[in-house]
C-alpha cells in the first residue's frame, strides 16, 4: 500500500510573546518541520539568517531553501542556553547559547553556537524577522549566577 503523505502542518497560533515563539521555534528546529518552521518568521522580504560560518541569506525564499537542504537530514538536536533578553516596545532582542550534540565516528561531540534572535510583534502576533547564529567556545561557566557569562575566547 503506498504510504499516504503527511498532512500540511497548520500555521501556528498567534504567539503572545517572544518566549513563547522562540520556544515554537527551537521544537520547529528539533524536530526539522520546515512548514512551521518557516511560519514562526515576519512576513516581509527583508528577514535575515546568518548560519554559523556561514554568510547572510536575505529574505524568506532563500532562507526556505537553506533550511529545507539543513532539515534533509533531520532536525536539529539544539538545546538553548544563557538566554538574555532585552525587550523594547513591539520589539525582542534575545541573545542566547546554542548547545548541539550530535553524534560522530569519535562519538558525541558537542558544539557551541552564539546566537542572537530578533522577534517582532506584528498583527499576526510575534515573528521572528532575524536569526544570526556564529560558532563559539564553550562557556566556562555555564550558568553564572548573576546571569552573564564568561568566556574562554574572545568574540572581537
Amino acid at each position: 500500500m503506498p504510504r499516504q503523505p503527511l498532512p500540511p502542518t497548520p500555521p501556528p497560533a498567534p504567539a503572545d510573546s517572544a518566549d513563547e515563539l522562540e520556544a515554537a521555534l527551537y521544537e520547529t528546529l528539533k524536530k526539522g518541520d520546515l512548514e512551521a518552521f518557516m511560519a514562526l518568521w515576519a512576513d516581509d522580504d527583508e528577514i535575515v539568517c546568518v548560519h554559523p560560518g556561514g554568510g547572510r541569506v536575505i529574505g524568506p525564499q532563500a532562507i526556505r531553501a537553506s533550511f529545507e537542504a539543513i532539515f534533509s537530514n533531520g532536525g536539529i538536536p539544539v538545546q538553548v542556553q544563557q538566554v538574555h533578553r532585552v525587550a523594547i516596545g513591539d520589539s525582542a532582542l534575545h541573545h542566547l547559547v546554542e548547545r548541539l550534540t550530535v553524534p560522530s565516528n569519535k562519538g558525541p561531540q558537542t558544539a557551541w553556537i552564539i546566537a542572537t534572535n530578533w522577534y517582532v510583534r506584528t498583527p499576526l502576533g510575534w515573528r521572528l524577522a532575524s536569526h544570526h547564529a556564529s560558532p563559539g567556545p564553550e562557556p566556562t561557566n555555564p550558568a553564572p549566577e548573576n546571569g552573564g557569562a564568561e568566556w574562554s575566547g574572545t568574540l572581537h
